[in-house]
């Protein structure tokens, strides 16, 4: 960090093309004290990169879809930046989607943006499609043609994997009458999610995105319009202990939206068993200044509000990369939410080209680097009171072949990450894997007499007596998904006969409520 006049809240407004009125709230709440600013830059000299050059990207808030895809490639173009490989990347985008804020490219590296990793979370790039549907995609003669090779493709895609669709509950109210909540998923008992009708949507579009189906809106998708069926459906759950407000991204939730549903969690005594309301957001990431806006003070006034009634209110974050971090905008938005008693934790997904990195041959894991880039953030996280929840595996969705590597290696950068942090900034779960049976941990790597093996335990389960023992699979240098591993003895894991039960039960209940 270079000291100065020009480092002040103003200036950094000015490089990420944030309005004036966000560095007036920073200067008017001490957001950005200079020592913070100093110490970050003395902790971590090789990350720190504060910046008051100008803005890139000025005149609009967000780029999205293919307009806004190729409106971007322009503008880079104009600077001597040279986005290649364009109609391959807008095979993804029209599979997907793209969805880039102004705060996004304004944080990118464009003089080294092949090896950023904020370019590869929301730019698609060359590789991430089979060579003939690329091949297929640009020989098409019309805009249309190419289209219907895009919505084929869809089909291929599985958004919804996990048999979510059998988390999906329901209850009969005291007139027997049956209700589906068309926008929740209950899989584990302590924890219900909603996906609300605001939420449908995202900040920008992560390439490797888990609910591509939410964001592109596919007929299947989650969304829940009616808030007091959800209220209904918690007094009838008791066990629910946590509301999960997830999307897309939750931190589109309207604070008219919001406060519907916290202000009967607050007053309505047969809802005290609800302790916890969590939002699954990448707004600090994508668009620190929402956070930083006049427009927000209502919605902190009632996280205040939640916070005073005695409730946690949980900010879910996706950091996966100091860089997402150590951005002035986002380091004022984490003490503006933590000045109103919102508890800041971050979970996030290992992923290769993001925060997982190949060696410099291109072949294998460079553990060492990949590692360093958890060992950094773990350390940054603990320096502004975040709590880092977890790291975990891709989800076998979208191009997950192109983001995920063998679950041994991806261990093994865990495993360094854990020994390298201070216990009370390690990840609070060890390398978490999400499966229909529910989301599975590695503790480690064991020899089982001549064999090697993964110790495994589930930190969630579609039956919760499933997270009491540890199991073991046979080790396997190669796989990349969890669901691919094999018992060390027998031909089945000790939950899949009643997994498969379960899932049984559900889907046939699931097929007559339909």
């Amino acid at each position: 960090m270079h000291q100065g006049s020009g480092l002040t809240p103003s200036a950094f407004c000015a490089a990420y093309g944030a309005p004036p009125e966000i560095a007036e709230t920073i200067a008017r709440e001490g957001l950005l004290p200079p020592i913070l600013l100093t110490r970050l830059a003395r902790s971590f000299p090789d990350r720190v990169r504060f910046s008051a050059s100008p803005a890139l990207f000025s005149d609009k808030a967000r780029y999205s879809g293919i307009a806004g895809f190729r409106e971007v490639c322009q503008r880079l173009a104009a600077e001597g930046v040279t986005i290649e490989a364009q109609a391959e990347r807008e095979l993804f985008i029209d599979v997907y989607r793209f969805l880039a804020t102004r705060h996004t490219l304004n944080s990118i590296d464009w003089t080294d943006f092949q090896n950023d990793s904020l370019f590869h979370l929301v730019f698609p790039q060359p590789g991430m499609f089979e060579p003939d549907v690329v091949a297929a995609y640009t020989a098409a003669s019309s805009r249309e043609d190419r289209q219907k090779i895009a919505a084929d493709y869809i089909q291929r895609t599985n958004p919804h994997d996990g048999n979510q669709q059998l988390n999906k509950p329901w209850f009969y109210d005291e007139n027997d009458e049956l209700h589906v909540l068309p926008g929740s998923q209950h899989k584990y008992p302590q924890i219900q999610l909603i996906f609300d009708r605001s939420t449908q949507h995202c900040f920008s579009f992560c390439t490797y995105c888990f609910r591509h189906a939410q964001v592109r809106g596919d007929e299947d998708m989650f969304v829940q319009e009616d808030i007091g069926q959800v209220h209904a459906y918690l007094r009838a759950h008791r066990e629910v202990t946590d509301l999960l407000l997830t999307g897309g991204d939750a931190g589109l939730l309207t604070a008219d939206r919001f406060e519907a549903y916290v202000t009967p969690l607050i007053e309505d005594p047969a809802l005290a068993h609800v302790r916890t309301v969590r939002i699954g957001s990448r707004a600090l990431t994508y668009l620190p200044e929402l956070v930083l806006g006049s427009g927000y003070d209502r919605m902190l006034s009632l996280f205040r509000k939640v916070y005073e009634s005695g409730m946690q209110l949980a900010w879910m974050a996706h950091f996966s990369t100091p860089q997402e971090v150590l951005n002035p905008l986002a380091l004022a938005a984490i003490r503006r939410l933590q000045a109103h008693h919102v508890v800041l934790r971050s979970q996030s997904p290992i992923m290769k080209h993001v925060s997982l990195f190949a060696n410099p041959s291109g072949e294998g894991i460079d553990i060492e680097r990949s590692a360093r880039n958890w060992i950094d953030l773990g350390n940054i996280l603990g320096a502004l009171g975040i709590g880092f929840h977890s790291i975990y595996c891709a989800r076998p969705t979208g191009q997950h072949s192109y983001f995920t590597a063998p679950l041994a290696d991806v261990h093994r950068v865990f495993d360094q990450v854990y020994r390298s942090l201070a216990s009370i900034h390690r990840p609070s779960r060890h390398l978490s894997m999400t499966t229909s049976a529910g989301k599975i941990s590695i503790l480690g790597k064991t020899q089982v007499g001549d064999d090697e093996a993964f110790a495994l335990k589930f930190t969630e389960g579609r039956e919760m007596g499933w997270l009491d023992p540890v199991f073991l699979a046979k080790y396997d240098r190669e796989t990349n998904d969890v669901a691919r591993l094999k018992p060390h003895r027998g031909s089945r894991f000790f939950f899949e006969e009643q997994q498969d039960q379960i899932e049984a039960e559900l889907a046939e209940q699931l097929k007559r409520r339909s």
